[in-house]
């Protein structure tokens, strides 16, 4: 039974418990009144019957002697006025408590949806806090519940709710503000240890002894640029900063294909394109950026001999849509949700920075769009993002409060690399 009234609302369990209380009040209230209604006429019995046996007396006239018969004495009488009296009495307590019984129901009743409407008010902004928490997530952490009415309960929870976000907000921001930073500092004595590899290969001044060694060092030197450029374009796409202006996925995916044809060509896999119009507005780089690694996560991510399918258009309702199909070793549908978890790298994969998916849902989450993945029977995937002609107006954000002073070193500085 308990078990059955946990899965109610909160709101019906408030009715049902005020309306029983009501009702076992109203009942208890009733048995007393039928208690003493019942002593009041048993202490006046004796007054009414003998009120009954004495004779009537009318003004002007003389009392008279009532007749009995022969056969009737005095106290027949009035033992048959009491019997009377007791059958009227019965008669009485029994009316009281069927009416009070109906009356006691109907108010039952409305008592039971007085308490129903009025729960539903008080916890309406229960509500409200319910439907702002689950709509805020890490890419809209500038949202907060901002109650307003009384200063109860349900405020102080919500005020304590936004303050959560507060501090959330504010380890995200740093988080990704660290990162980016971090990401742009690195880059400077990246390039210029990759220039002091390069400038003596290509001049050939390095000791052949010491060639495989160079080149082994550039190719790392390579691999943490790329690296470092996945991180800017993640911080980027979760920051939900963008300048939005009009871009076709058409032209993106096009660019992609012609950067990754000498590697597809090199692991024999074969590049297949249906290129539609897919006009949609958004931050141009992080879209170029996204198209990019669909398709180049789609080579590498291959077999040899296997093959690629690049779609893009528009859908139904009207959303730009860009679609990669590859082959490759079989995905089973538990895997699919660590394959866009950062530093993921799936089996079959000969390059990257292992953020090449991460990206992709990060930047289709700014641009508020739909990201899908499922496994080809076969081997592979299919990975399908859609995204909205037009960024919807975002919400206002208010700036998070200050940092509280800590002995923490600041971000590295940007310096005067630009």
């Amino acid at each position: 039974m308990s078990a059955r009234l946990g899965r109610l609302p909160i709101r019906t369990r408030l009715a049902l418990l005020n309306a029983t209380v009501f009702v076992v009040g109203g009942g208890t209230l009733l048995a007393l009144t039928l208690v003493s209604v019942r002593e009041i006429l048993g202490e006046n019995s004796p007054t009414v019957t003998a009120t009954q046996s004495e004779p009537a007396v009318y003004p002007g006239t003389l009392p008279t002697v009532p007749a009995f018969p022969a056969e009737q004495s005095a106290s027949a009488y009035r033992a048959s006025s009491s019997e009377r009296f007791a059958t009227f009495q019965q008669d009485v307590l029994d009316e009281l408590l069927t009416r009070s019984l109906l009356l006691l129901a109907v108010v039952a009743v409305l008592s039971l949806l007085a308490s129903w409407w009025v729960a539903r008010r008080a916890l309406r902004r229960i509500g409200r806090v319910t439907t702002t928490a689950r709509d805020i997530g890490d890419r809209n952490l500038h949202a907060r519940l901002a109650l307003v009415g009384p200063d109860d309960e349900v405020k102080e929870l919500a005020d304590t709710f936004d303050a959560m976000l507060d501090r959330l907000e504010r380890s995200f921001a740093e988080q990704r503000r660290f990162t980016a930073h971090a990401s742009h500092e690195l880059r400077t004595p990246l390039t210029l240890q990759r220039t002091a590899l390069e400038i003596p290969l290509s001049q050939g001044r390095v000791p052949p002894d010491l060639l495989p060694d160079i080149r082994r060092a550039l190719h790392a030197t390579q691999r943490s640029e790329r690296l470092i450029a996945a991180l800017l374009a993640l911080a980027k796409g979760e920051s939900g900063v963008l300048v939005p202006v009009p871009v076709d996925l058409i032209e993106q995916a096009r660019t992609a294909i012609a950067d990754v044809l000498a590697e597809a060509g090199e692991a024999e896999v074969t590049v297949d394109a249906r290129l539609r119009s897919a006009p949609v507005r958004g931050d141009q780089s992080l879209l170029t950026q996204l198209t990019a690694n669909l398709v180049t996560n789609a080579v590498r991510h291959n077999e040899r001999g296997g093959s690629v399918h690049v779609r893009t258009g528009l859908t139904e309702r009207g959303d730009a849509c860009v679609e990669v199909i590859n082959t490759g070793p079989v995905i089973e549908e538990r895997e699919l949700p660590a394959l866009f978890e950062p530093f993921r790298r799936g089996g079959g994969r000969r390059r990257g920075s292992g953020l090449g998916l991460s990206v992709v849902r990060a930047v289709t989450a700014t641009h508020q769009g739909k990201l899908t993945a499922r496994p080809n029977p076969g081997g592979g995937l299919t990975v399908r993002v859609e995204l909205p002609p037009r960024l919807p107006d975002p919400p206002q954000r208010r700036p998070p409060p200050p940092s509280p002073p800590t002995d923490r070193p600041g971000p590295v500085s940007r310096g005067s690399h630009g």
